[in-house]
């Protein structure tokens, strides 16, 4: 990330301080991480299954490397926050900022209990992303006053990330750049996104927005916080790298330990960035030596930024030696070419029920050879609340030994309709597979009265006993089927009466077509009470449902016997 802060404030622990701190966190708190190169951590498939940008939130884009300081009780007061000791004023979180947070806590505690997330978590990643919103630089709704932008990335010391989403998000049409106070690239946010406040938008600039998809992003996978293991996947997805990984376990340990509201606009604001080449490497977690190391030379202090090294001559040529280095051999995915469907079949399913198929891809050379250990990635797109199992709506998935990979299964939500699930090839843009899906109305086949009692009035009466139907499909019970009433003519006349029974709306004025209703959980439907006029006769009332059932009901109004 990349916001500027005005007046930075002075690091509260030195390097050698930070150094300890995250030695510490290495062998304490991040069991199961493993390098691949230095920086950088392998955690699997799952840990970069998010597409774009490497597969990260930010698309690894740079972050504050601020350490909490050790707390000491000669701990010196720290000018810049009003002479609160150091410790206590790097542990606080402007009020806003807190407050969001937790509610995201509290949101994810009931869509996914089994995430444990603690809100901690997600004030550890606001303080390494964005030093909690530029200290809580926020209006009244928890907008940052103006956007915080990552760098451009552009290739140029960090991702190329060409243009996802036309500069909406952050104002760049020709690359992306993370975005807002949980620095989220655009193509990341365009499916993680939330509306965590409740103003029906999704605003990566809004700290309740941010909190609540970091919330979702880190709970994917069904990753539980609880686990250790888990966690440092769901943070390594945020940012692949393992100082990101300890910087933020550190933060985290601090704020479990304490930490209380500031005013916003008051927090403290951090200012060593990860791309500050004039910083020294902060030691972690044991990597994997990096290939050719070069020894310190004798007396050469380790802990000094080292200084430029002279521009060496040109090295002898050995003959025969090829004047260009080889090339770097292709990854499977460079090799892929296009993807086909592997067979899906025909995608339906009634409203709140699983799909019976899974969509299954195929990733393929030019010449049609399968092409394993490929990213395929699938998007659900259109005007649908269909997700995957797990409730997201994006799911990567790596291709086997066949060089198949299948999506997990859909389940469809309560809009009915078609939508649209797009394949694409994680970091190569080749031609892919849009599959149609279709989601039907809840339907009955047969509809029956719960009692058989005679229903009958006098006139201007009202009817004592109120109309229950039952509603079943193919034997089993139909919930969440719509269904009409309506008080026909007649037998074969199904328009509205125009006198006899009636029901009354909201403002008590009659009515004798009733629509949008719905059968419950049990596949019940009680209608309104019933109303008589001054008209004496046998009526009808007609009730039917989305699949064709019918059931048709006599209504007698008479004079009372004397």
């Amino acid at each position: 990330m990349a916001a500027h802060f005005g007046r930075l404030r002075k690091g509260a622990a030195t390097t050698a301080v930070a150094a300890a701190a995250v030695a510490a966190l290495s062998a304490s708190q991040a069991p199961g991480v493993t390098a691949d190169d230095p920086g950088r951590q392998a955690t699997g498939s799952e840990a970069s299954a998010d597409g774009t940008g490497g597969g990260t939130a930010t698309g690894n884009s740079p972050y504050y490397k601020d350490l909490p300081p050790l707390n000491s009780p000669t701990a010196k007061p720290s000018p810049d926050t009003g002479g609160g000791a150091g410790a206590d004023s790097e542990s606080g979180i402007p009020a806003t900022v807190l407050d969001a947070y937790k509610k995201a806590e509290a949101s994810l505690r009931k869509s996914k209990p089994g995430c444990n997330l603690p809100w901690q978590l997600l004030a550890a990643i606001g303080k390494v992303e964005s030093g909690q919103a530029r200290g809580g630089r926020l209006d009244a709704s928890g907008t940052t006053y103006s956007p915080i932008l990552g760098p451009v990335l552009n290739g140029q010391g960090f991702a190329n990330i060409s243009d996802t989403d036309n500069g909406a998000y952050d104002g760049d049409t020709r690359h992306d750049r993370a975005v807002g106070p949980m620095q989220f690239i655009p193509s990341t946010w365009e499916w993680a996104g939330r509306d965590g406040n409740g103003d029906g938008v999704r605003n990566p600039n809004n700290i309740y927005d941010a909190a609540l998809a970091a919330g979702h992003y880190l709970c994917r996978f069904d990753h539980d916080m609880s686990v250790q293991s888990e966690m440092n996947a769901s943070i390594l997805s945020y940012n692949n790298s393992s100082e990101y990984l300890h910087t933020v376990l550190s933060w985290l340990d601090s704020y479990r330990k304490g930490t209380h509201e500031v005013p916003d606009g008051t927090g403290p604001l951090p200012e060593h960035r990860s791309d500050d080449p004039s910083l020294p490497v902060v030691p972690t977690a044991p990597l994997t030596p990096h290939p050719d190391p070069k020894p310190d030379k004798p007396g050469t202090d380790p802990s000094s930024p080292a200084k430029p090294p002279t521009t060496p001559s040109k090295p002898p040529t050995t003959p025969g030696t090829p004047s260009t280095p080889p090339s770097t051999p292709a990854t499977p995915t460079d090799t892929v070419d296009h993807l086909e469907d592997a067979g899906t079949g025909k995608l339906t399913a009634t409203a709140g029920d699983t799909f019976a198929k899974r969509i299954s891809t195929r990733a393929e050379t030019k010449s049609g050879s399968a092409v394993a250990k490929v990213r395929v990635r699938f998007t659900i797109v259109g005007d649908t609340d269909a997700t995957f199992t797990g409730g997201e709506s994006v799911a990567t998935v790596v291709t086997d030994s066949a060089g198949k990979a299948t999506a997990p299964a859909l389940v469809a939500g309560e809009k009915t309709g078609d939508f649209t699930v797009r394949t694409a090839v994680v970091g190569r843009s080749v031609t892919g597979v849009d599959y149609r899906a279709t989601v039907t109305a809840r339907q009955a086949d047969a509809l029956a009265r719960t009692a058989d009692t005679a229903l009958t009035c006098t006139p201007g009466g009202e009817f004592a006993d109120q109309v229950e139907v039952k509603a079943t499909y193919k034997g089993a019970v139909a919930k969440g089927v719509e269904a009409t009433a309506t008080l026909v003519t007649s037998a074969e006349d199904a328009t509205a009466n125009d006198k006899g029974p009636y029901f009354k709306d909201a403002d008590g004025k009659t009515v004798r077509t009733l629509a949008g209703l719905k059968t419950d959980a049990n596949g019940l439907l009680k209608l309104p009470k019933l109303y008589a006029d001054d008209t004496a006769g046998t009526f009808l009332l007609r009730v039917t449902t989305t699949g064709g059932a019918t059931l048709t009901v006599e209504l007698k109004v008479a004079a009372a016997a004397s």
